[in-house]
């Protein structure tokens, strides 16, 4: 990592993960086209133990699940990381996340519990975590986690 945004996960006692490939699906967990860096879906794991295996409202809280949210958010860092050769000041803007959330059927707290990702990218990077946002709830998602984030970011090439 370089400069402003290093300095601000330390400000913040914010560690990265490490990066890791997909579990499931045979897809690359980012791609960079042009000046777009394009983060595939990450589930809530710290260096490859996945947490946060069930659904918001059955098995967590609204809170729990905003933290499951923030954790994989942390992976979407992660693969950013990798794709920026450790230079997380080359991302311009946080354009847009989508958040999906396993989640009990009267759950209408979506929103906030995608907060826990939107949070995590304004407290790093400001203004330039700001971003539009899509949350959804689910049925069900892959191995069975509570959230998955994407994202798309605006990158200096």
């Amino acid at each position: 990592m370089a400069g402003r945004i290093e300095r601000r996960l330390k400000e913040l006692n914010i560690i990265i993960p490490k990066a890791q490939q997909p579990k499931v699906a045979k897809i690359k967990g980012w791609s960079i086209i042009g000046n777009t860096l394009y983060i595939s879906g990450m589930i809530p794991q710290w260096e490859g133990d996945v947490r946060f295996i069930g659904k918001v409202g059955v098995d967590f809280s609204i809170e729990q699940g905003r933290e499951a949210a923030r954790l994989s958010a942390l992976n979407v860092l992660a693969q950013a990381y990798n794709a920026l050769d450790g230079d997380l000041d080359r991302i311009i803007q946080i354009a847009k996340i989508s958040g999906f959330v396993n989640c009990a059927p009267e759950i209408t707290e979506v929103a906030a519990i995608v907060n826990g990702a939107s949070e995590l990218f304004l407290d790093i990077f400001g203004e330039r975590g700001a971003h539009a946002r899509i949350a959804v709830g689910a049925t069900t998602m892959p191995i069975g986690v509570a959230v998955e984030i994407e994202a798309i970011m605006e990158i200096e090439i």
